[in-house]
């Protein structure tokens, strides 16, 4: 009989691409990870990679277990949220990957209800960027995640991930308290035009929305902080030394501490979370996302 986690570590190559990769995702060495598919070469009887360079490639016939792989390891989840769904107690432990703001606002709001209304459920939380989070759903290092979406920007679709919206929040310009108020908002973000700007990282989503806003306001950003970090924002924000462009979410429900103005078009930022479909009907799951909801809510009520 075929070894399951073996199985595993075939499907991880297929997507990750190298055995370094696998043995960093399901925290083996390389060695391992190269050690256990030979042996499963040896069970299967025919040979399922092969070197192209420094790396390995599936062969037809390794291809071919691949599928049927991943289809054995769905019915295995299956088989999990079916044993869960006869239970009269929600239990066992969630893995969820969060961003930044997700974690800030909803998290804590939305674990203390789960406490009080499922005890026996365990959540473990890890902050990951939205593609790493997509991948890892996919890949079973994650049940559940949470992503941002921009207006005008999709992410990538796995058809094997469902998404289900949580909440919309506004994204504004931020400025230091006590800023002289514009005309409107197109007045506002041109004014920017000469300030110094702190903005996430390159290659994120929101750097990337951001930069092309103002490059249809006919200006390119001057950035002189690029930080992933939003609470740094607000302070270098709230200090004079930079203006930036901040979700409604990052306030957690409370007042904003620098001023903030609407964008041109009122853009607004789509929260969603994803599950592989063959596990989204767990209990767990389930109650994870209802508490998450219910955070939500509270927090951006105009959005309920």
């Amino acid at each position: 009989m075929l070894d399951i986690n073996r199985l595993r570590m075939l499907v991880e190559l297929s997507r990750r691409g190298t055995l370094s990769a696998v043995a960093d995702a399901l925290s083996y060495s390389k060695a391992s990870v190269s050690q256990q598919l030979r042996a499963l070469e040896r069970d299967v009887g025919v040979p399922l990679l092969r070197r192209v360079g420094r790396g390995v490639q599936l062969t037809p016939q390794g291809a071919v277990l691949v599928e049927q792989a991943i289809g054995i390891l769905d019915q295995l989840e299956h088989a999990e949220v079916a044993v869960a769904e006869s239970l009269t107690e929600v239990t066992g432990t969630v893995h969820i990957a969060v961003f930044q703001t997700a974690a800030h606002a909803l998290l804590p709001p939305a674990l203390l209800a789960l406490q009080q209304q499922h005890p026996s459920l365990r959540v473990d939380v890890a902050e990951c960027d939205p593609e790493t989070s997509l991948d890892g759903v996919a890949s079973r290092d994650f049940d559940l995640m949470l992503a941002e979406q921009y207006p005008g920007r999709t992410r990538p679709i796995n058809a094997d991930l469902d998404r289900v919206v949580l909440t919309h929040d506004a994204i504004t310009l931020a400025r230091r308290p006590g800023s002289a108020p514009a005309s409107d908002a197109a007045a506002a973000l041109w004014a920017t035009r000469d300030e110094p700007w702190v903005l996430e990282p390159a290659g994120t989503a929101s750097r990337a929305w951001a930069e092309q806003l103002c490059r249809t306001a006919g200006f390119e950003p001057d950035v002189h902080f690029e930080v992933a970090d939003l609470t740094t924002h607000i302070r270098l924000i709230r200090a004079g030394l930079a203006v930036g462009i901040l979700p409604e979410l990052v306030w957690a429900g409370d007042d904003p501490t620098v001023a903030v103005t609407p964008l041109p078009g009122a853009p607004r930022r789509e929260v969603f979370s994803s599950a592989r479909r063959v596990s989204a009907a767990a209990p767990a799951i389930r109650a994870v996302r209802q508490a998450l909801a219910e955070a939500a809510a509270v927090i951006l009520p105009d959005d309920a």
